[in-house]
């Protein structure tokens, strides 16, 4: 069963991976194109930071970071597996989207944001950071639902 969650994190990586490669491909750094007018826009950027650019250029942070998330979310993935379906899908969502920018971060020193959403103010971000916001919300809800009913002896 572990195989299933952990082949559902390399499909996200790599879907994540085809598109950035198809991105890096067919836009020039800082082209934008409007996908849905005034919703969705794809804008190549390179992020040197974390999530909303937070702590631009440490590299290595980010990777030291990235390994042992990535570690401690496999022994915690195999050792909860039967434990939650959503937990465990949560977990499998937040290992691609570490994975995926991890990638980026080692290959080219930055990670490869492409999606502007156009109704708002907000970062550029990419189909790894999805994946990772996806699963942190999953496991913070699991934690939640979880300690809630171990309060109440259910």
């Amino acid at each position: 069963m572990l195989a299933v969650y952990l082949l559902l994190s390399a499909v996200i990586i790599g879907l994540d991976q085809w598109f950035k490669f198809w991105i890096v491909g067919n836009f020039n750094l800082g082209d934008a194109q409007q996908v849905i007018p005034n919703v969705l826009s794809l804008t190549y950027i390179h992020n040197t930071g974390g999530a909303f650019s937070l702590l631009e250029g440490q590299r290595v942070f980010f990777i030291i970071i990235t390994v042992a998330a990535v570690a401690a979310g496999i022994y915690y993935l195999a050792k909860h597996l039967h434990e939650s379906k959503w937990l465990t899908i949560g977990i499998s969502l937040f290992l691609a989207g570490a994975v995926g920018n991890f990638i980026d971060r080692l290959r080219l020193g930055y990670v490869v944001d492409m999606f502007q959403l156009d109704f708002i103010n907000f970062p550029i971000f990419n189909i790894a950071d999805m994946a990772l916001v996806i699963g942190v919300a999953m496991i913070f809800i699991y934690i939640l639902l979880d300690e809630r009913e171990k309060k109440h002896g259910k």
